[in-house]
């Protein structure tokens, strides 16, 4: 992890100084910020692996924050929220962040979650990087006017190229490698957030939500009560 950079932008002193203490003891190098405008800049000058945003930031709030990131690049994103029924989680996935972690957190907590998502984006860096997903098979996979790419990581709707995120990439291969068949939430978030423990659904449904409107509405359908499936 000794060549792993992370952004953290987070508003609260203590917060930041403890929490940048503990990446950089885990082996992590560590730019942190104290707003969202400073947080920017750091990210265009620095181009880090990941990024950790606070939703609640003076300045530019981190859904902005997060928004402007993802605009100019594929990084993994995680947010930290203070309260975890709050809209503030939904708007950050919105906004095209991967994860999200609820404050008060434990620093093993985490780490685990950092290294989860470096996992599952292959140590991506602040250009993007691979999406591979287990179980894919190779070539081209054709549902209707949608092409998926598994070798170039490429995807195309009636021939016009589609921009998805390194996570809407790894979901969306998972959907097309068993075309049909129903994925429950709890099976995404193993296969896809490389959770080994229950998660918070929300973050499947907000990223479903995504990708229908990158491929198609009626692509993955809702199987009430079970989860999702891909019409083949």
């Amino acid at each position: 992890m000794a060549e792993t950079h992370v952004l953290f932008v987070e508003d609260d002193d203590v917060i930041r100084e403890a929490t940048q203490l503990a990446l950089e003891r885990d082996g992590f190098a560590v730019t942190a910020m104290p707003d969202g405008l400073s947080g920017l800049e750091a990210f265009r000058a620095n181009r880090p692996d990941i990024a950790l945003l606070d939703v609640m930031l003076p300045g530019m709030d981190g859904v902005s924050l997060c928004r402007r990131i993802r605009d100019e690049s594929t990084v993994p994103v995680i947010m930290l929220s203070a309260r975890a029924d709050s809209i503030d989680v939904v708007l950050g996935l919105e906004a095209g962040a991967d994860d999200y972690v609820t404050k008060p957190f434990d620093g093993s907590v985490l780490m685990a979650r950092i290294r989860a998502v470096l996992r599952r984006f292959g140590h991506a860096g602040g250009n993007g990087g691979d999406a591979d997903a287990a179980g894919a098979d190779c070539g081209v996979l054709v549902f209707g006017d949608l092409e998926v790419d598994t070798e170039g990581m490429e995807v195309r709707r009636a021939g016009v190229p589609v921009a998805l995120t390194p996570t809407e990439m790894r979901l969306l291969l998972e959907f097309s490698s068993a075309p049909g068949t129903v994925l429950s939430r709890d099976k995404l978030l193993e296969r896809v957030w490389d959770y080994g423990w229950g998660g918070d659904t929300r973050v499947v449904d907000v990223h479903v939500q995504r990708l229908r409107t990158k491929i198609g509405q009626d692509r993955i359908e809702t199987v009430r009560g079970f989860g999702y499936k891909l019409k083949g």
